[in-house]
């Protein structure tokens, strides 16, 4: 386990959180049960379990009743449906994407690069995404990767990548994520809003900004989502 100096439940929460972040064990996959983790580690299962719930909050891991405890998978396709109201054929929860560009970009955005912790010099990865529902655009993204991770993503056909960005992340790159943290303002359609969503200039979009991360925290992706305000909801679940 980490540094002694810690509490031993925090050493064993950052030997399983490390575990996940180096994927020995993968979203969807349970990690060894409480006891036998006591017992490899000769701790109390108290401790454990201590460990385990702080890891639970973190959204790390989850527990399912009589079945153990998994590392989570986020169901990223479902927030959209908190933003935004779209229409969809019966059965289809997730909007059809269009690739609209994708290019290696030598230098990133300041913003781009402080989010990422791009080294100097690091190159990066654009990629501008149309949310589309019923043939309608509503939403339009501005994504950025770091290039040494993502770069399968630049000669992948559109079919492989799909309408779900995180999966072909997994698939083709061999990155998870993890979480999200999403920042959200109004603005006004730019020139690109118009031409793209069909909305007058200067109308009021909704701007979401989205920093990506792995199980270890490190940033993976930086996104910039501009959508038709007329559409926008806000939906939160309070307990």
């Amino acid at each position: 386990m980490s540094d002694h100096r810690l509490p031993i439940y925090q050493r064993l929460h950052d030997e399983i959180a490390a575990n996940i972040a180096s994927q020995v064990w993968r979203p969807g996959q349970p990690i060894p049960p409480e006891s036998e983790i006591a017992s490899t580690h000769s701790i109390a299962i108290g401790t454990v379990r201590k460990a385990i719930d702080a890891l639970v909050a973190e959204g790390l891991v989850e527990r399912r009743q009589g079945r153990g405890t998994f590392v989570r998978r986020p169901r990223f396709e479902d927030s959209l449906s908190r933003f935004f109201r779209y229409a969809l054929p019966d059965g289809q929860t997730v909007p059809a994407s269009r690739l609209l560009e994708r290019e290696l970009v030598a230098t990133a955005p300041r913003h781009v690069t402080d989010a990422l912790c791009l080294g100097s010099g690091e190159t990066a990865i654009r990629i501008n995404r149309l949310r589309v529902a019923n043939g309608t655009p509503f939403l339009r993204e501005q994504i950025w990767l770091p290039h040494t991770k993502f770069a399968p993503l630049l000669t992948a056909p559109e079919r492989e990548i799909g309408d779900l960005l995180y999966p072909a992340y997994e698939r083709l790159c061999g990155q998870l994520v993890a979480r999200a943290e999403e920042v959200i303002t109004i603005g006004t359609a730019d020139e690109d809003d118009a031409r793209v969503l069909s909305v007058e200039r200067g109308a009021a979009v909704v701007v979401i900004d989205r920093l990506a991360l792995d199980y270890s925290g490190t940033p993976l992706e930086w996104r910039r989502s501009r959508g038709i305000a007329s559409e926008f909801r806000y939906k939160v679940e309070i307990y």
